[in-house]
């Protein structure tokens, strides 16, 4: 077969322990996770000769590949935040449609919640003052003070409301309730949202994600493997990446995320187009990333992501483009950097394997075909994209 020329399946996915995980480390969940997600894809470990690992550890693919027993012949360690799974997805594809490698495992694990409780780090862990970041850190601001200047600013530009922000956390809880393992199920409404405690204006406490333990990984291989796996295959149509910026001052508008190129590429690549597509999976650390990332890929203009969040279009039953089927990282598990966790549940629904929260949005009742897996790094710094098809 010609280099560059094959298709690439994700063949199995897999969920660690998630939520309060108190008697587990971090390898622990990369070792548990990793082993569910090639059990789910009936392929055996030995047929493995690819990692992709971030986060854990000073050598992270080395390291974790040690603990897992693996001698990977393709590694990568690319490290972006949030978006980090959905860029490595993507060099993961490209690294197999060239042949330089066959099947390869995306795996995370975090314990920041466990951490935290035990007192091993706090939860303003920062993030350095060196480099760019030294002409901002002076001034206190941190990580969810940017998303929430973000915000602000596309609520001056675009009227955009806090009670419209307030419906994505109302809506991820709503589907969260549909999830037997998502970490906060109890129902919120706009009032709860906007009743809680401030955190960084205009964020009270239930914009912002959950802080939980937990892990996930990914197998993706090459087409010819597909034929021996236990499930069927969900196909990587096509991906994008970008980096936009670090410094605050070095961002063009705060009302365009980096999605908005990313999501282009994607869509571009997949020979998709946005109203094609039948569910999102989105970083949402907070509601304004959704609803942001929700624009620039498309799904309404920009200015009209307000409006278009409104009346329960994000929510599984009911809703015009579900979104964060599983609860998200508003409800359901948020270890950090959660965007594996999206490309997992994209296939879940895929597979039709969601149980009560499964998407049927088709006019015969079947699964969903087409969804897409966003992630967002850092604070709006970098964005990778995933069209997944079956």
């Amino acid at each position: 077969m010609p280099p560059g020329s094959r298709k690439v399946a994700i063949t199995g996915v897999a969920l660690a322990d998630c939520g309060r995980v108190d008697d587990a480390t971090p390898y622990a969940l990369h070792a548990q996770a990793a082993r569910r997600a090639l059990t789910d894809a009936g392929l055996d470990r030995s047929l493995v000769d690819g990692l992709a690992s971030a986060g854990t550890g000073t050598l992270a693919p080395v390291e974790i590949a040690e603990y897992l027993g693996l001698r990977p012949t393709w590694v990568d360690s690319t490290s972006v935040g949030g978006a980090t799974w959905e860029v490595m997805a993507a060099h993961a594809a490209d690294a197999i449609a060239a042949g330089h490698a066959n099947a390869v495992l995306l795996v995370y694990g975090s314990t920041a919640r466990a951490d935290i409780r035990a007192g091993r780090r706090t939860g303003t862990l920062s993030f350095g003052a060196r480099g760019p970041l030294q002409f901002e850190v002076p001034y206190g601001h941190t990580l969810i003070a940017k998303y929430a200047m973000a915000a602000r600013r596309h609520m001056i530009e675009h009227g955009t409301t806090i009670e419209q922000l307030a419906q994505i956390a109302v809506q991820a809880r709503a589907n969260a309730a549909l999830n037997p393992e998502a970490m906060f199920r109890d129902p919120i409404t706009v009032d709860d949202v906007l009743s809680g405690p401030m955190i960084a204006d205009p964020f009270t406490k239930l914009h912002c994600c959950i802080r939980s333990d937990g892990g996930a990984a990914v197998l993706l291989a090459a087409e010819e493997y597909v034929r021996d796996c236990r499930t069927a295959p969900v196909w990587v149509l096509g991906t994008g990446e970008y980096v936009s910026h670090v410094s605050m001052s070095e961002w063009p508008d705060f009302t365009v995320s980096p999605a908005a190129v990313s999501g282009r590429l994607a869509f571009e690549r997949a020979g998709v187009r946005p109203d094609e597509i039948e569910l999102a999976q989105i970083y949402d650390a907070f509601t304004y990333m959704t609803l942001v990332t929700l624009e620039d890929l498309g799904f309404c203009a920009k200015g009209e992501g307000g409006a278009f969040v409104e009346k329960g279009r994000l929510k599984v039953e009911g809703g015009d483009l579900p979104v964060n089927t599983d609860g998200g990282g508003l409800s359901a598990q948020h270890p950090g950097m959660r965007g594996l966790f999206l490309l997992v549940e994209a296939v879940r629904q895929l597979r039709g394997e969601a149980g009560a929260r499964q998407v049927r949005r088709r006019p015969d009742g079947s699964e969903p075909r087409l969804a897409v897996a966003s992630g967002t790094g850092g604070w709006f710094c970098s964005s990778g994209t995933v069209v997944l098809g079956r």
